[in-house]
């Protein structure tokens, strides 16, 4: 089968940062599905391993990274109970396994979902990765309840991303939020309130934002950007008794004792804990991918797609990393094979 990867971690406009190459196609057993890919998607995590995992070295296989996908369960394991050949599915997959950026990749049922039936096979691709980190940051992290909660202010740093893009409308549709959405340019402001946001802000300037607006201290905050960079400001804002979340980390230690006097709950998502620990509730995902498709196909999300390159191509690829790189990407990238 037809690859793509990386011996060395190089700048993307290196004509080594990706390779094409050929591999034998993998066997499923257990709970894997063997998947024949028709459209990836890439995300920041895609370019953050490729700059980070042969740092300093040479590998000796390429590694093929990628981590949202959508194709045709073309053979299945002996245990897998949920999918049957020639179903329909997407998935984020798994950090610890070979990627998506192939023709054919082995993924755990557990962790996938059918593909939603009125979506194109590139808005499929686009959804899984971030849908599954918007969900957990608000329904598994926070808890958040639709009726109890509702008109509860969320402020989503990052409205315009990949993930903040799926956020917006599930803390305004699903969870009955007040959404509150960071934007720096015209466009992605745009973008964020065509998607639901009841109001956008300046990054630059919160506090002040947030004062003009009449919401000064806001229920919930998720940072999809960079958790350091906002801390301070995110203690002063977070209401007491509030929840603060995080997808970033820290390079530094945090000053967790900021959020001490007013009680604020703090919690990291990372979508790949399910997986990664294979948890007991780690089939959990493959419900949550489902539900994410039921509210696709009734129409009460909308697909985040919002750039499609056609070729599974080293020079597609190369694309769509510089676009995330660049920190100016809108909605998410998709690959149609």
């Amino acid at each position: 089968m037809k690859a793509i990867g990386f011996k060395q971690s190089l700048p993307i406009s290196d004509p080594n940062s990706f390779i094409e190459f050929e591999i034998e196609k993998p066997k499923p057993k257990g709970h894997d599905l063997l998947v024949k890919i028709a459209a990836i998607s890439v995300n920041p995590v895609d370019f953050k391993i490729r700059q980070s995992a042969a740092k300093n070295t040479v590998l000796d296989t390429p590694k093929i990274i990628g981590w949202d996908a959508v194709g045709t369960v073309e053979e299945v394991g002996d245990k897998v109970s949920k999918f049957k050949v020639g179903d329909q599915v997407y998935y984020a997959g798994d950090l610890t396994r070979s990627g998506s950026n192939a023709t054919y990749q082995l993924v755990d049922e557990r962790i996938t979902g059918f593909k939603p039936q009125k979506l194109s096979l590139a808005e499929a691709a686009a959804i899984p990765l971030t849908g599954l980190t918007a969900w957990e940051t608000l329904f598994d992290r926070i808890r958040v309840d639709p009726i109890t909660d509702q008109g509860k202010t969320v402020l989503i740093i990052g409205g315009a991303g990949g993930v903040g893009s799926i956020c917006i409308q599930l803390a305004r549709k699903v969870g009955n939020l007040t959404v509150v959405a960071t934007a720096s340019r015209p466009e992605s402001a745009q973008w964020c309130t065509a998607l639901g946001a009841n109001h956008v802000v300046d990054h630059r300037s919160l506090q002040e934002e947030l004062d003009k607006l009449g919401h000064s201290q806001v229920d919930y905050i998720l940072d999809f950007v960079d958790l350091k960079a906002y801390w301070e400001v995110a203690a002063e804002i977070i209401k007491p008794q509030g929840h603060i979340v995080s997808i970033t980390g820290s390079t530094e230690p945090l000053h967790l004792n900021l959020l001490k006097n007013k009680s604020v709950t703090f919690s990291y998502e990372f979508m790949y804990t399910r997986s990664m620990y294979h948890t007991d509730d780690m089939d959990k995902q493959h419900r949550i991918l489902n539900k994410i498709g039921r509210l696709l196909d009734a129409g009460k999300l909308k697909p985040t797609l919002n750039t499609t390159l056609t070729g599974f191509t080293v020079a597609n690829l190369k694309k769509a990393h510089q676009l995330q790189e660049s920190g100016k990407s809108i909605g998410k990238t998709v690959i149609l094979y």
